[in-house]
């Protein structure tokens, strides 16, 4: 599979919201941000000349990646997969790595999801379901914020925050390995509000929106499904974290059960094929979704065009 080559962004590049239809459903790509990790650490044991065709790396060999997020509009309830990194971090945590998640100017809120959200004319108390995928902090960051005295609170205060029980006790049993990326604040508050739902396995949130287990890159990492009529979209997340991610040995080294992210994408994306799933990517900092076509081994993206509004 061959995708062009991504040139390196700033945050100010980035549209902050890309919208499309699906089925009778409107839904918002919202770039929450970027931030950049190693590119060795992110494509695993595929070697660098390989994966810098597609995502050149800096000068400290980071590759740019997008903190994004999808909100959807249901006819039952607002429905935000993903909260970014969240603002509770501090400088030398933005440094190391490589953040760059402020509002734009003018705009209203903590960090640029909250700013996108009302940019789109909802408020906050509207978010009536969060999904995180998993805990990680640049997936789960933006689920509570740090207010301008300095205390955490919860962003989506009307809303149940949903994850697999399974990644619950995961993230609370941490090792030196994982420990840097589960950081409590982020997910402990809303536990302790009675306002998270640990799940079993798939479920169905909210009418059209459902949850997958696609676990390898942590034991209980979750994709979200969405669909309207005769349409689909599966929200990936770290499953495929990119699009230059899409072929099967291209595994993060990151990934904690590579083998089983291997089988997780042997599962679905033969699925997504057939059935003409529209993808969305977490980290892709270029194309936010498309659609693949696979023709026995060989696989081809094909980006698709936002609408507007």
């Amino acid at each position: 599979m061959s995708t062009p080559a991504i040139p390196p962004l700033s945050a100010e590049e980035l549209p902050l919201v890309r919208s499309i239809s699906l089925g009778d459903l409107r839904v918002h790509a919202i770039e929450a941000g970027l931030q950049r990790l190693d590119g060795g650490a992110m494509f695993g044991v595929v070697p660098k000349p390989l994966w810098q065709r597609r995502i050149p790396p800096d000068p400290k060999n980071r590759i740019t990646l997008a903190l994004r997020c999808l909100l959807v509009e249901t006819p039952d309830e607002l429905v935000l997969i993903e909260t970014g990194l969240g603002n509770k971090e501090d400088e030398k945590f933005a440094q190391i790595y490589g953040v760059e998640n402020g509002p734009p100017p003018d705009a209203a809120g903590a960090d640029r999801l909250q700013a996108a959200i009302r940019s789109l004319g909802f408020s906050l108390d509207e978010v009536g379901v969060v999904i995180n995928t998993h805990l990680h902090f640049d997936h789960a960051g933006g689920n509570t914020y740090r207010d301008e005295e300095g205390q955490i609170r919860i962003s989506f205060p009307r809303a149940t925050y949903h994850v697999q029980g399974g990644e619950w006790e995961y993230a609370h049993r941490a090792n030196e390995r994982t420990r840097a990326s589960y950081l409590p604040h982020n997910f402990d508050p809303p536990y302790e509000d009675g306002r998270l739902n640990l799940l079993d396995g798939p479920a169905e949130i909210v009418p059209g929106v459902s949850v997958i287990l696609t676990p390898g890159h942590t034991p209980y990492h979750q994709s979200v499904l969405v669909a309207s009529r005769d349409e689909t979209a599966c929200f990936l997340a770290d499953l495929v974290p990119t699009m230059a991610h899409l072929p099967l040995p291209w595994i993060m080294g990151y990934d904690v059960e590579p083998l089983v992210t291997l089988e997780s994408k042997r599962t679905l994306l033969p699925r997504a094929a057939e059935e003409a799933w529209l993808l969305v990517s977490v980290h892709d900092s270029v194309e936010p979704w498309g659609r693949i076509r696979m023709d026995g081994k060989a696989m081809t993206f094909e980006p698709i065009e936002e609408s507007a509004g």
